[in-house]
């Protein structure tokens, strides 16, 4: 299926941009997170194994990571770097642009896209990404809110809440940053009305970019246990998919927008 004819996709946005096809590298740049390094807890949010997310390729440089990665694409001559594990701004500065200036040096990188929490955006940040887009480059901030519900946040032990996002999208904003914001349909607790709040409350703070994940229960992680108890269960993948058309109905008509699919099913 075409989804360029029903809504206006991340990838068709980059290629109207640059005239070809764009593609995302997913980097490590070794970054830790306050929910792990003991400043706000120890074992991450409930959804996440600490052991999962990039450590085999943060022992190769930025620029093995990416020459790696190019490998696995489908012809694509311009990639983004897309620093996706941990939380990528949760360093010094001077540590944040040795590593966003080693991918920017790459030939073919064009922009680059830094994912990372609401909390962790300090000022200093959002001034080294501004200076690359001043470059030409082609920036994202990538948000993981996950849900507008302080309550949802707390029984996920996120460790931050939807007024840290509000000021986190506003300071770069300020900047003339781009932010996409990325959101977890099937939280516990949470219903489809919990969903279509969290994405009204994200409408009216504005932003330019949203991704959809369908909850997915990880092996190791805590709310793998809780699957195990029968506690929690994730949505099936008729429900995920129609609660996913449903959103993207409400979103603005330029909105990139990214709905990942649901994953198989395997038993964590």
């Amino acid at each position: 299926m075409d989804l360029t004819r029903h809504l206006h996709t991340f990838g068709h946005y980059l290629k109207t941009r640059f005239g070809e096809k764009v593609h995302k590298l997913s980097l490590a740049g070794d970054f830790t997170c306050p929910n792990r390094d003991g400043t706000l807890d120890r074992g991450g949010c409930t959804f996440c194994d600490v052991k999962s997310f990039g450590r085999d390729a943060a022992a190769l440089s930025i620029a093995e990571q990416i020459a790696r990665e190019k490998h696995k694409t489908d012809r694509a001559r311009r990639y983004l770097a897309y620093f996706q594990a941990y939380t990528s701004t949760y360093a010094e500065v001077t540590t944040l642009k040795a590593l966003y200036d080693e991918a920017a040096a790459q030939s073919d990188v064009v922009g680059l896209c830094v994912g990372t929490r609401p909390d962790c955006v300090p000022d200093s940040a959002l001034e080294l990404l501004a200076d690359y887009q001043q470059q030409g480059y082609e920036i994202w901030l990538e948000l993981g809110l996950q849900t507008a519900h302080d309550a949802t946040q707390e029984r996920i032990r996120r460790g931050h809440g939807l007024t840290d996002y509000r000021d986190a999208v506003q300071r770069a904003h300020r900047r003339g940053l781009k932010v996409c914001t990325h959101l977890i349909a099937g939280l516990p607790g949470e219903d489809d009305a919990h969903v279509h709040q969290t994405l009204a409350t994200v409408l009216d703070i504005g932003v330019e970019g949203l991704k959809l994940h369908p909850l997915m229960i990880v092996r190791g992680s805590r709310m793998a246990a809780q699957y195990r108890r029968g506690e929690i269960a994730p949505l099936t993948q008729q429900h995920y998919a129609a609660l996913a058309a449903e959103l993207i109905r409400h979103t603005r008509p330029r909105w990139s927008i990214i709905a990942s699919p649901p994953p198989r099913r395997r038993r964590p």
